[in-house]
């Protein structure tokens, strides 16, 4: 972040309502994206249920969607600094959704 973007950051006054500030619980994510925008669809699969339902949709352009990636990327190295790796599974659950186009999973 550069010193232009940082002073930006400090004037900026962001309004978080009670509802929103609950949160939403999701445990995946699917990914799809145009040449001009990223979607991401958080979505909240419960087990032995064969529907799961989108909770939360997220349109964002490729510029913020890198700039998204680089934040995560710092946040996990530390996380992982302060409580240790994150554990992965060795294979990633198949689930049975496909929305059509360029999907990713998370």
């Amino acid at each position: 972040m550069d010193k232009k973007e940082e002073k930006a950051n400090k004037n900026l006054n962001i309004e978080l309502s009670e509802e929103t500030a609950e949160g939403v619980y999701a445990n995946l994510a699917m990914i799809a994206h145009s040449s001009s925008e990223f979607v991401i669809d958080f979505i909240r699969l419960m087990p032995g249920v064969p529907k799961a339902k989108v909770k939360s949709r997220v349109v964002i352009t490729p510029e913020h969607a890198k700039r998204l990636l680089h934040a995560l990327e710092e946040n996990i190295k530390k996380y992982e600094s302060t409580f240790g790796p994150i554990k992965q599974v060795e294979e990633a659950p198949k689930y049975p959704i496909n929305f059509g186009g360029t999907v990713g999973e998370a």
